[in-house]
């Protein structure tokens, strides 16, 4: 395989589309893609989200850009004379990935695919895999590209960088797919849009378009396959920018003559970043994750039926658990979603804001208290990352907050991200025009970094909103009660995990918590109206997720979390007095609801159901309905008590009445 000239012309990158008011098409059936770079990306990154959708019957397109060749040699443990076959190792991975499938699919490890050829846009092709066990169903698609080739040896990164270069897949062996390709840019994008034409999917996965900047040795990097400069592989940071690149325009092209949105919502996923911070799979969890590994990972003596090969033996056996990088330990999200913003409106309906085809989105209940969702409005915006910042002013008006891709452009396009404002007109009404709110880094590839925005409407009427910034620290900005915006401001501080939370204490402080590699980090102010600043010593124990926040009967702080590795929940006093005790077992971040006889709790169970702890002190798990998507938000209604609100795997939302009956 060889790099080669072509002279296909540039096409420009996809622009930002703000405008509201397009049709949102919705079948509402369920469908998972998951696009990765390498055979065994999905396994260690994305699970146990993928085994979740599967186990309730959410069929999977699971689309591998690279043939996952490397130097072609699949290293057997004790032995060092393994010779490179680029064709073979490809094939032995595919092998690997059919294992691992039909495992999870409750089959014997070595049941039969079918295998068969998908004819591409372009007239390309790929390898595609398909294996149902009664209503569950999981198609691999093998599209092929080669990792290096002779002139470069990271191939899809230059794809993404080069429009002058093309590449040529692996032909694997043992596939029905004889010959090869060629890709350029636009010939991949195209290709995984077609995909996403083909599938429509509900739920795409995606790996991490814009890894943390981490600066590591020479010798660590290499050691640890990252790119120079940032926490990850450099493959994962391309397929996952050409993945955003696909959704963008298949939004865009589904909408270019009076078409509709596609109904779809996304997560992105953290790659190395694993390594980097700690580890927040509590026991059981990453037991039934990496069991899926071992069966990837195969073993030379098993009889496969793959002549190249009956797994990737570099990852055999349970060296996913004795590798020192850890990557299998934890399950971290690109864009930590805390759940729609959910609140009431002056007609006594319920309203939900979220993210859906890229573009910002409102649900509302069909009747008051009906706990049934109509079609959503589009709210514009587009194209946003997961998750969506929010704040009330003092009028009841709403303001949202998200953080757009206002360029992705590969092959020396721009690529940059801004913080985006959607200011309500009145309480429950329409909304004004977005707004840039722009970005606290200096140039764009530090920009890239930015989280999630969150805020917080303090006593005088001012929104305080931060994000986690290319540094790992916060960067804020201020909404005076007039409307004006003062500038963005270095708050200072340790480095922390995205996932921030903020609120305002009963004395009228803002208050900012954020998880840090040896604790919680704390931000606050001296006094209402004065700036918030870092507490240096602050003492609060670690934790491995964001953390939730509420205030307590008697007007305290208290957090709700899990240390690294644990299922139990800690839960810690910001002023250092003795929290209730509160058991709430599972893994992921939890949320918090204040009332008046104490906190709600929720969360996911060891089993990713979710479920709630009452202010009664009762555990009550959601069994039935569409499987949850990552949190979902916690709502007290005075009528229709503790009410649970999430989006579905379906891209529609649901609620469930874990306490039908008010809570104080």
């Amino acid at each position: 395989m060889t790099g080669c000239t072509v002279p296909t012309p540039r096409r420009s990158g996809p622009t930002a589309d703000p405008a509201p008011g397009i049709p949102i098409t919705s079948s509402r059936r369920a469908q998972l893609m998951q696009i990765a770079a390498h055979p065994d990306d999905d396994l260690y990154f994305m699970n146990p989200d993928t085994q979740r959708m599967v186990d309730a019957g959410v069929p999977l397109v699971s689309v591998y850009v690279t043939a996952g060749e490397h130097d072609g040699k699949n290293h057997i443990p004790g032995r060092k004379d393994i010779s490179a076959d680029k064709s073979a190792y490809s094939s032995a991975r595919h092998q690997g990935l059919r294992q691992a499938y039909a495992a999870m699919l409750g089959l014997d490890m070595f049941t039969p695919w079918q295998k068969g050829v998908l004819t591409l846009r372009g007239d390309r092709r790929a390898e595609v895999n398909t294996l149902t066990n009664g209503s569950r169903r999981v198609e691999l698609v093998f599209l092929n590209l080669a990792m290096h080739t002779p002139r470069r040896w990271m191939a899809v990164p230059s794809l993404w960088k080069d429009r002058q270069l093309g590449l040529q897949t692996v032909v694997a062996d043992d596939s029905p797919v004889r010959k090869a390709d060629d890709y350029d840019y636009d010939r991949l994008i195209d290709v995984l849009v077609g995909l996403m034409e083909q599938y429509r999917p509900t739920v795409i996965h995606t790996l991490d378009p814009d890894p943390d900047i981490q600066h590591s040795d020479e010798r660590t990097r290499k050691r640890d396959s990252e790119q120079p400069g940032y926490s990850d592989h450099a493959d994962h940071t391309a397929v996952a920018s050409f993945s955003w690149a696909a959704m963008i325009r298949w939004v865009a092209h589904a909408t270019k003559d009076g078409g509709a949105i596609p109904a779809f919502v996304t997560t992105s996923f953290r790659g190395y970043y694993n390594r980097h911070w700690p580890k927040n799979l509590p026991e059981p969890v990453l037991r039934e994750k990496a069991a899926h590994l071992v069966p990837y990972g195969g073993d030379p003596s098993w009889q496969c039926g793959n002549s190249a090969g009956c797994g990737d033996y570099n990852v055999g056996g349970i060296r996913p658990l004795t590798n020192r990088k850890g990557w299998v330990r934890a399950t971290h999200y690109r864009y930590p979603d805390p759940g729609p913003v959910v609140v009431a409106e002056p007609d006594g309906r319920l309203a939900a804001y979220g993210v859906l085809g890229l573009r910002a989105v409102r649900w509302q209940e069909t009747e008051r208290g009906s706990g049934q969702w109509g079609e959503p409005d589009d709210l514009g915006g587009g194209p946003l990352a997961p998750g969506l910042g929010s704040a009330a002013l003092e009028d009841g008006r709403r303001l949202l907050f998200g953080l757009r891709f206002a360029a992705l452009g590969g092959h020396g396009g721009a690529n940059r991200r801004e913080v985006v404002l959607l200011e309500q007109r009145s309480a429950g009404g329409p909304f004004l025009a977005w707004r840039g709110l722009g970005n606290p880094e200096s140039d764009d590839d530090r920009g890239r970094r930015l989280g999630v925005p969150v805020a917080a409407t303090d006593r005088e009427g001012r929104v305080h909103l931060f994000v986690r910034n290319a540094d790992k620290g916060v960067s804020t900005r201020i909404r005076e009660a007039d409307g004006s915006w003062g500038p963005w401001r270095d708050l200072g501080g340790e480095e922390i995990q995205d996932g921030l939370s903020a609120t305002v204490d009963r004395a009228g402080r803002v208050h900012l918590f954020a998880a840090g590699r040896d604790g919680v980090h704390h931000w606050t102010q001296d006094a209402p109206g004065r700036p918030v600043a870092f507490r240096p010593d602050s003492g609060l124990p670690v934790s491995g997720d964001p953390v939730a926040v509420a205030a307590a009967p008697d007007g305290g702080l208290e957090l709700y979390y899990r240390a690294p590795t644990r299922k139990e929940l800690t839960a810690v006093r910001v002023d250092g007095a003795a929290p209730a005790r509160v058991a709430l077992d599972g893994y992921g971040p939890v949320g918090a609801a204040a009332t008046p006889r104490g906190p709600l709790l929720i969360g996911k169970d060891l089993h990713g159901r979710i479920h709630v702890r009452t202010v009664a002190g009762r555990l009550v798990t959601r069994t039935q309905g569409a499987v949850a998507l990552e949190s979902a938000a916690l709502h007290v209604h005075p009528e229709h008590g503790t009410l649970a609100i999430g989006l579905g795997a379906d891209a529609h939302p649901w609620t469930w009445a874990p306490e039908p009956h008010t809570e104080g």
